[in-house]
């Protein structure tokens, strides 16, 4: 007789491409966050944002993970792009949002260290793999607008 396997969890999760002035002009650069070391993927850069509680809108549960873990507000664009990725125990898929950052000095509140980085230093980054998808289409749509 044939066991079934478990059905491995999904988590649908939000993160936002924050620019400081327009997507993808010249001078605009993005915000990007470093998870704290005891999270998982700890001391990798990200897009910040987070998991999408049970009920909650995509937009909305950015808006909150942003005030939550920067203390920032934002205006959400447009949707970009979303990603399938498997972990070992359980896959996401990453609902990715290009915003404009509208209020608040980003805080450290629920991540270890925040900067402004332009497009073309992100590479010198630590990123975890599904965020690297986010920034191969990042530079794919830089490319393509210069």
């Amino acid at each position: 007789m044939m066991t079934k396997k478990p059905r491995i969890p999904h988590v649908d999760v939000v993160a936002g491409a924050i620019w400081d002035g327009e997507p993808f002009a010249p001078s605009s650069r993005l915000l990007i966050a470093r998870r704290k070391l005891d999270d998982m993927l700890g001391g990798l850069w990200e897009l910040p944002g987070g998991k999408v509680e049970a009920g909650e809108a995509f937009e909305q549960a950015l808006h909150r993970e942003l005030f939550e873990e920067l203390a920032i507000e934002v205006e959400i664009l447009e949707p970009f792009i979303a990603i399938k990725h498997t972990y070992t125990h359980f896959r996401i898929t990453l609902h990715v949002f290009h915003c404009r950052h509208t209020k608040g000095e980003p805080q450290s509140i629920d991540v270890a260290d925040w900067t402004w980085a332009h497009p073309n230093e992100l590479e010198t980054y630590a990123f975890p793999t599904a965020d690297r998808k986010i920034l191969a289409a990042l530079a794919a749509g830089l490319s393509a607008r210069n």
